[in-house]
């Protein structure tokens, strides 16, 4: 008898189906265009880009019961057209032509795709542990992005030296490694910090066409969490109000050898 594996790809609607299909479809031909024009390189990163099309399947296969399988395919999308953009169209303009500025726009949407994931990525790790500041999901969301930006500088670093490429523009006698790295980081954190306001103002009801509900969703929330924190000092006054008669009860404040000589 075979054990029903508890994990299983969630609902996926078709035309996302199709569009992600599409999407890994076209980093495969870019990647074997690219072996056949003599760049080992561009076919080994398309094969690990179309790996990181599959996080959302493998969250929903190994998360097991964990925060992870509950992350919206929403995300995956996002980011499967951010790399299929960043790989494909980015990388070919950038190695291909002369115009030098789609780096930006790309480290640009990455910080702010990685914002507007981690706000809500954050309040999926707090679950029903207790209710979530937005500030504190908001500097969570922040510092998500950072350092995803961050590492993405290593792995650039990383390349450069080991495959003799230009990810950095590092000449040995100019500053060209470092003034690249700092404007692809701030580059990387504007959009960060613009997508982060955007998330937490439209989560909260803010902005957004759905503000007034969600007003009225946080409303209901804070009079029941007053209603509990009511009830709670109600039984802890009622609890010191039964102490306090224990400890004033003659009978219970004498002692044995009192209660003998009576």
């Amino acid at each position: 008898m075979s054990i029903r594996n508890p994990n299983k790809i969630g609902y996926l609607p078709k035309k996302v189906r199709i569009a992600w299909i599409a999407m890994r479809a076209g980093l495969l031909v870019w990647g074997i265009y690219g072996l056949f024009h003599g760049s080992v390189v561009e076919f080994l990163q398309a094969i690990f880009a179309i790996a990181f099309t599959h996080l959302w399947d493998m969250f929903q296969l190994w998360g097991g019961r964990s925060f992870i399988t509950k992350v919206h395919y929403k995300y995956q999308t996002l980011l499967n057209a951010f790399i299929f953009f960043g790989t494909v169209i980015g990388s070919t303009i950038n190695n291909r032509t002369s115009f030098e500025h789609c780096d930006l726009i790309s480290h640009f949407l990455a910080g702010a795709l990685t914002a507007y994931f981690a706000y809500d990525f954050a309040f999926l790790i707090q679950g029903k542990k207790g209710r979530l500041s937005p500030a504190l999901a908001s500097m969570f969301s922040l510092g998500f992005s950072c350092a995803i930006c961050v590492g993405w500088e290593f792995y650039e670093f990383t390349m450069d030296r080991l495959y003799g490429l230009h990810l950095q523009r590092s000449l040995p006698t100019s500053d060209c490694g470092l003034t690249d790295t700092m404007v692809d980081l701030i580059i990387g954190v504007a959009g960060a910090l613009i997508a982060m306001l955007y998330i937490a103002f439209k989560r909260n009801g803010v902005i957004g066409k759905d503000k007034n509900r969600i007003k009225q969703q946080k409303q209901r929330e804070n009079e029941q969490a007053a209603e509990k924190e009511r009830v709670w000092q109600d039984y802890l006054l009622k609890k010191r109000e039964r102490e306090n008669l224990f400890n004033n009860d003659s009978f219970f404040t004498e002692t044995p050898d009192e209660l003998t000589d009576k």
